[in-house]
């Protein structure tokens, strides 16, 4: 069995310690999380306690374990890997995803767990097949300028050795994410789902169990989400699939680094850490969209601890996603490195 953050973050938590098991202890420095809420998969795989796990994602629960703990993550296209049997969070928003060491290990549990499903009508019928990329001419990569908030030096200067192995493969154009409040209609539906998911525990008084005393409060706060912001966040999401797709035509990918900082230490208040920019706009972007994602580690930071770059493509992309991380994976090593364990 294998931790995870309460309620896979549903709480709106703001510490790693928001979990009745403890937060999750990075192998590269255990002194450090390993992100959440898919804690525990991040550990197991980065420890060499399993060979590959399985994540969830809301709205980054692939993304930050795979990148705190050095590891190659997919996030499916929404509706590609049926969530039957899987605790709901956001009907419209949940993903579950393989996170390996390797690009081709993603590819391969991802042809094995994907699949449709009479118990969710939400998963699609599309079955996905494994295909390493042929020969082909050189990939056209978005690289994003404009996002907020400043990344750790290293970060930046690991994103940019990155860019220059990719090179050889790949054609880039620097450009900016047309300016529409993605997080905040992100977190709408999030919160107007999992209030409807939760409710009971406002109903019954459970609230009180909850681990993390910020968490608390939440289930209460959810039953006054106003039921027109959430039908207006729906609205403003199939806009934005419109415009989005449009802006993403002429690229095979958009690829940023995953995080702008290396994983907190396991006392930090993740709101102080990180500030206002926990995640970045092409990930709460691509999660209310449903794009499909592959992490990949490219280096190390601050406290010896990982850092991480992001493929990010159009619905049903994930073979695409996967050659260029493969490519990238071709031409460096870094997920081939581990931590050693005592």
């Amino acid at each position: 069995k294998l931790a995870m953050v309460e309620l896979a973050g549903g709480m709106l938590y703001d510490q790693p310690n928001a979990t009745f098991t403890g937060p999750g202890i990075n192998p590269w420095n255990t002194e450090a999380w390993t992100g959440g809420s898919s804690s525990g998969s991040g550990a197991a795989v980065a420890a060499g306690l399993v060979p590959f796990a399985i994540g969830t994602e809301t709205n980054g629960s692939i993304t930050g374990p795979s990148a705190m703990c050095g590891l190659t993550g997919l996030r499916p296209g929404f509706g590609l890997v049926s969530r039957r049997g899987a605790m709901a969070l956001s009907w419209t928003l949940d993903k579950i995803g393989p996170i390996c060491h390797g690009a081709e290990d993603c590819g391969l549990v991802l042809e094995a767990i994907a699949a449709a499903h009479a118990g969710d009508d939400t998963s699609e019928a599309r079955p996905f097949r494994y295909q390493p990329a042929p020969g082909r001419g050189k990939w056209r990569l978005c690289v994003l300028r404009g996002e907020k908030g400043t990344s750790q030096p290293a970060v930046a200067e690991n994103f940019r050795i990155a860019l220059e192995a990719l090179e050889a493969v790949a054609e880039f154009e620097e450009r900016e994410l047309p300016p529409h409040p993605y997080h905040e209609v992100a977190l709408t539906v999030m919160c107007g789902e999992a209030g409807a998911a939760f409710a009971h525990l406002a109903e019954n008084g459970w609230a009180e169990r909850l681990t993390a005393p910020e968490s608390r409060a939440v289930p209460y706060a959810l039953q006054t989400i106003p039921a027109s912001a959430y039908v207006n966040a729906l609205r403003l999401r199939r806009l934005l699939q419109r415009e989005l797709t449009d802006w993403l035509a002429p690229f095979d990918a958009v690829v940023a680094p995953t995080l702008m900082r290396v994983a907190p230490p396991l006392d930090a208040t993740l709101s102080e850490y990180f500030g206002p920019h926990r995640r970045l706009l092409i990930t709460s972007l691509g999660n209310l969209l449903g794009w499909p994602c592959v992490i990949v580690p490219n280096g190390f930071g601050e406290r010896g601890l990982p850092t991480s770059l992001q493929f990010v493509g159009r619905p049903g992309s994930e073979n695409v996603l996967l050659a260029l991380a493969r490519a990238y994976q071709e031409r460096t090593d870094w997920h081939e490195r581990h931590p050693e364990i005592g």
